[in-house]
């Protein structure tokens, strides 16, 4: 499969690209700076873009077959978060034109009110999409931890647990590929300690 990665350069992206590869996938790694990431891999193609522009992200999104966002912003307390809703909206415009159909977007859902307040609109945003299929993963918080162990959701999305580990993230974002269970849906997800 075709992957277009968002947000590569990050821990979780940096797992999610490494693991796609093993399994053989074909992806392209979008990024502010290609000098980020060091993965090298016949498959692999990492290409420079704006994931806040629509004309920058359509041009990497061409033959694609999914697009997977590990993208996060930061808190701030000087202003408000923006970075969710504008990328998505810049990515599902891009998909449209790219005729790109399937969006895995994972969230980390951090306790500070304007994050939260624009992962809310981005899904709301998301929710009146009908003409792409996306996925939104909800971690609960994300440890330092490979992909050893493994993920549970359970048939309502709910977590089971406190946290996951970034690895456990990239799998299970993986695994969305080859199901349309949650399409159009949000899953919160958790590592099984046994």
């Amino acid at each position: 499969m075709k992957i277009a990665v968002l947000g590569a350069t990050g821990q979780t992206g940096q797992y999610l690209i490494n693991q796609a590869l093993q399994q053989g996938h074909t992806v392209t790694a979008i990024v502010r700076n290609p000098g980020k990431l060091t993965v090298q891999h016949e498959k692999l193609k990492v290409v420079e873009g704006n994931i806040f522009s629509e004309d920058s992200l359509k041009l990497h999104f061409q033959g694609q077959d999914a697009v997977v966002s590990c993208l996060g912003f930061p808190a701030s307390f000087l202003s408000g978060v923006t970075g969710y809703t504008l990328s998505m909206r810049a990515a599902v415009n891009a998909m449209r034109e790219a005729k790109s159909s399937y969006l895995i977007r994972f969230l980390l859902l951090p306790m500070i009110r304007s994050v939260l307040s624009n992962m809310f609109e981005m899904e709301h945003f998301l929710k009146k999409t009908p003409d792409i299929n996306w996925t939104v993963v909800r971690p609960p918080a994300k440890e330092f931890l490979t992909h050893e162990g493994y993920f549970v959701p359970d048939s309502n999305g709910q977590p089971v647990g406190s946290a996951v580990g970034r690895g456990d993230v990239a799998r299970f974002m993986l695994f969305l590929l080859n199901t349309n269970a949650w399409f159009n849906k949000a899953v919160a997800i958790t590592t099984k300690h046994e």
